[in-house]
């Protein structure tokens, strides 16, 4: 799986998504993350044929959403999905949000599917410890993936340490926190001191902390920028002054607080 990716949360079906895309894809991306819930799975899987890459050389990630939770309704879910992005597999499929009781049919579903080779790897988003501990102890297969917020306001260190130790990889969703942070004092400075742009700052300061990151943006510019983050490294001092940013800050919503 590769370390950095194309988010496309909100990227409109259509010519925008597509785009959004096929720049990536030009640029040097090979991961590109979406969701049923994003309602564009079709374009993206039109883009990615439509630049004319082999299937093999492009990640794709997809994600079951609430309301397909489940153990049948998730397998049919996933074969919308497929439909959708018009492949004959897909290289990772998480369980979108964990929800109250309904994860371990679907975690069930989504193992089936894995064995099966209709996917490559399986595993959640937004699970917290106690969910990832309940789900291991009823499955037999642990999440290969956690996609959670995560961004220098939300750290997360006691989910990240849990995930290291049960070999899970985290990955950054809202890894610029929407924008929010990217006029922060410390990130502007390092960004000076680095003679590169905040938000590749903390992109960069993502993979040192071992974050898989999908920086999202249909931006052309926006998108090529953000992929200039493998030319530099930040000095460990400067990391410790990102990671005192956080406040256990949230731009989404909390995993314990969407119950359905």
């Amino acid at each position: 799986m590769p370390w950095f990716g194309l988010g496309v949360y909100k990227a409109k079906e259509g010519e925008e998504v597509k785009s959004a895309v096929k720049t990536a894809l030009d640029v040097g991306y090979r991961s590109i993350d979406t969701a049923a819930f994003y309602e564009n799975e079709k374009g993206v899987g039109q883009a990615i044929r439509e630049y004319g890459i082999p299937r093999e050389e492009v990640f794709i990630t997809t994600k079951v959403w609430n309301s397909d939770q489940g153990y049948e309704s998730t397998l049919q879910a996933f074969e919308k999905s497929r439909k959708e992005l018009a492949v004959d597999y897909i290289d990772l499929y998480l369980i979108h949000w964990p929800g109250k009781d309904k994860y371990n049919d679907t975690w069930k579903a989504l193992e089936k599917l894995y064995r099966e080779g209709h996917v490559r790897a399986i595993g959640v988003s937004n699970f917290q410890i106690h969910h990832l501990e309940d789900l291991i102890s009823k499955n037999e297969l642990v999440p290969m993936v956690n996609q959670i917020e995560y961004h220098p306001r939300l750290t997360q260190k006691e989910l990240h340490e849990y995930c290291s130790d049960h070999n899970i990889m985290l990955e950054a969703w809202s890894p610029l926190m929407r924008g929010q942070i990217l006029d922060n004092e410390v990130i502007v400075s390092l960004a000076k001191k680095y003679n590169k742009t905040p938000a590749q700052i903390i992109l960069r300061w993502d993979l040192q902390k071992g974050v898989i990151t999908i920086p999202k943006s249909v931006s052309e510019h926006r998108i090529r920028e953000n992929a200039h983050i493998y030319d530099f490294a930040i000095a460990m001092e400067d990391m410790a002054k990102i990671d005192s940013l956080n406040k256990n800050e949230r731009v989404g919503p909390d995993p314990d607080s969407l119950v359905f």
